[in-house]
């Protein structure tokens, strides 16, 4: 049976453009500013030539260089966490069956219900007991399991043919083998997705991190945008303040431009069924 492409109606077309628009105008904004004289006042179209001194004295003014690494730091070690828990947790819930499955399953999936300021108390706290308060590690532990990690990998899994993994069974793999060799492979879509959502969380994490550090040596960027915009170097200057945005905003931007039509399509395959 063949199945045409469906047709959407004018007015949704125009409406997805308008609201795209709307989204883009805060952005154009703040991008116009940064690149302009600074000054005290608000403007809405820029009155003068483009500049790069508010990108170089934001720059040198307060240790963005410092936030950045810290910023990666956090990212990818998160992530390189993440990746092991979510896909060993997932691959259990997924293909092993044992008493209590359900039951764990369940509480997993009402913590992607739960907000995560919930446990902002109960998480410092324990990290104050460690005595990890003021450290990269202190910012990463609480977030080294990912509920939604393992909920979108387990739904990928089950799209897995259990032939595959018996006949890797057979061939002599171990279970860390079948692992990596049979369902990682097949799951590249989910991986993507998890990716992108962990990695664009924690860029722009501002709370926990505020709250956990003391010191620019263990600041991420958020918070250094935060403290510098009510510092007197920003001097309440709009352009600086824009400036300081577009230096933390423009990996994230640009890598979203770039793979824009990925990062649909990972979604669309993902296996969320």
């Amino acid at each position: 049976m063949k199945t045409g492409h469906k047709h959407f109606h004018p007015a949704f077309t125009i409406g997805g453009m308008a609201l795209g628009i709307i989204w883009l105008i805060p952005l154009i904004w703040m991008v116009g500013t940064a690149f302009t004289e600074a000054s005290y006042t608000m403007s809405i179209l820029p009155k003068t030539k483009p500049t790069l001194d508010n990108l170089k004295y934001v720059w040198n003014a307060v240790p963005f260089g410092r936030y950045y690494l810290n910023t990666l730091i956090v990212v990818v070690a998160t992530y390189s966490v993440q990746f092991v828990t979510v896909t060993l947790a997932a691959y259990a819930l997924a293909v092993l069956k044992f008493k209590g499955e359900k039951l764990i399953f369940i509480i997993i999936f009402i913590q992607i219900i739960i907000p995560n300021d919930v446990l902002i108390s109960p998480n410092y706290m324990m990290l104050a007991d460690l005595g990890l308060t003021d450290t990269k590690l202190g910012i990463m532990l609480p977030f080294f399991g990912s509920a939604f990690g393992i909920f979108l990998l387990r739904q990928m899994f089950k799209t897995v043919p259990l032939a595959l993994s018996e006949a890797a069974t057979i061939d002599g793999c171990n279970l860390i083998q079948i692992i990596r060799h049979v369902y990682v492979p097949s799951s590249k879509a989910a991986y993507l997705s998890f990716a992108l959502v962990s990695v664009s969380y924690h860029w722009n994490n501002f709370l926990w991190p505020l709250i956990v550090t003391n010191s620019p040596e263990n600041r991420t960027l958020t918070v250094g945008l935060a403290l510098f915009a009510k510092s007197k170097e920003a001097v309440m200057q709009w352009a600086n303040v824009c400036a300081a945005t577009f230096i933390i905003s423009a990996p994230l931007v640009i890598a979203f431009f770039i793979f824009q039509k990925r990062f649909i399509n990972s979604f669309v395959s993902s296996g969320i069924k």
